[in-house]
């Protein structure tokens, strides 16, 4: 189990460190489906992405637990691919985006099949059908999203990962929603040059003090 505070502070900087990034994957479809236009609709919008999120989490966190528990040393090794993803992530935000396609390609597999389900939704959409639009519209190939999940496997506990993305999915709403609703000088900031090459340090230096922490603790087991 990983420690309550600190995990969840984890969440919360990758989802904002990764809003420019959310603005650009997934700003624009919420504009292109006239989100930007209603808060409410905006809000249900981003609302049903992160539950999104939080399912995936859940899932992770699920298929780890029974494994961890067999085989504790198998927590040194996730912690070891978590700092990795981290690094890759903020090679990512600074626009070396070649390191996380690979990632992003696997999981066009599983939205090839779950795309079609946007398209069935009427272009008049209730309250309802905006909240089950954003929940598909989560499972987006996202190198972002890949790095959080892989965070949320540390927990091994579907309550924990589920806990875990809430928060991270949480980090990324303020920008999406504030900008999608008041103004654009927001977006401009966090997808500038500065602000990524910012969060992208952040993100390595994260992952490198997690990898050194991996190291220290698979020295201890052996």
């Amino acid at each position: 189990m990983t420690e309550t505070l600190p995990f969840l502070l984890t969440a919360l900087v990758m989802g904002f460190a990764g809003s420019g990034h959310c603005l650009a994957m997934c700003g624009g479809l919420a504009a292109a489906m006239g989100m930007h236009h209603s808060a409410p609709r905006l809000f249900l919008y981003n609302l049903g992405r992160i539950f999104s999120y939080a399912i995936a989490g859940a899932i992770v966190g699920a298929a780890l637990l029974s494994a961890a528990s067999l085989y504790p040393t198998l927590l040194v090794g996730l912690r070891v691919l978590a700092g990795v993803f981290m690094v890759l992530l903020g090679l990512y935000f600074i626009r070396w985006r070649q390191v996380l396609l690979w990632i992003e390609r696997l999981g066009s597999l599983l939205w090839k099949q779950i795309q079609p389900l946007a398209r069935k939704l009427p272009a008049e959409k209730t309250n309802l059908q905006v909240l089950l639009a954003g929940m598909i519209w989560g499972w987006l190939p996202c190198g972002l999203v890949y790095s959080a999940l892989a965070w949320s496997a540390l927990s091994a506990s579907p309550m924990q990962g589920a806990a875990f993305m809430l928060v991270f999915g949480a980090g990324t709403l303020p920008a999406m929603f504030l900008t999608g609703v008041f103004s654009h000088k927001l977006q401009h900031f966090l997808q500038s040059r500065g602000f990524r090459w910012i969060a992208g340090l952040v993100m390595i230096g994260y992952g490198i003090a997690t990898l050194v922490i991996a190291v220290q603790q698979l020295h201890m087991t052996t």
